[in-house]
């Protein structure tokens, strides 16, 4: 199928690729339909575009690239809604919040998204850690990443 979306145009999706949100996303409880697309020649940063809502994009990336020591437990609940079977079924994808500069950008680490790819199943999981917040610096974090490695 074919859709709109709000960053890269009009792309061709496999609606077996789609990912269901059962409950939507928080503030977007309507929207229950997402894809993930690839930035062309950016493997770091993904669309999560909305199926049905050309204005709904959120930019995502995997907070494991910018923190290694990114921490969560999923909870009971969360695992039998998306029919988690095994950990290498899951995908954790922070929201981010791009600013001019680019630098100045954050990521969402209380409230990441977590996608059984395997199901096509997802959530924006609402964690109750205080060690992590809803605007982490993102660049503070890759320097910090940096540091480790």
């Amino acid at each position: 199928m074919k859709i709109q979306t709000k960053y890269i145009g009009s792309v061709e999706v496999d609606q077996n690729e789609t990912i269901e949100f059962p409950q939507g996303i928080p503030g977007f409880n309507a929207e229950r339909e997402f894809i993930l697309l690839d930035f062309p020649e950016n493997p770091v940063f993904q669309i999560m575009q909305s199926v049905e809502n050309q204005q709904l994009a959120f930019i995502v990336t995997n907070p494991f690239h910018f923190r290694s020591d990114y921490d969560i437990d999923l909870d009971r609940s969360l695992v039998e809604t998306l029919e988690i079977q095994q950990e290498g079924d899951v995908v954790i994808l922070s929201i981010l919040s791009l600013k001019d500069p680019f630098e100045k950008s954050t990521m969402n680490l209380q409230a990441p998204i977590v996608v059984n790819m395997t199901k096509r199943k997802g959530k924006q999981f609402i964690t109750n850690k205080k060690d992590y917040s809803t605007r982490e610096p993102l660049i503070a974090a890759a320097s910090s990443k940096e540091k480790e490695d």
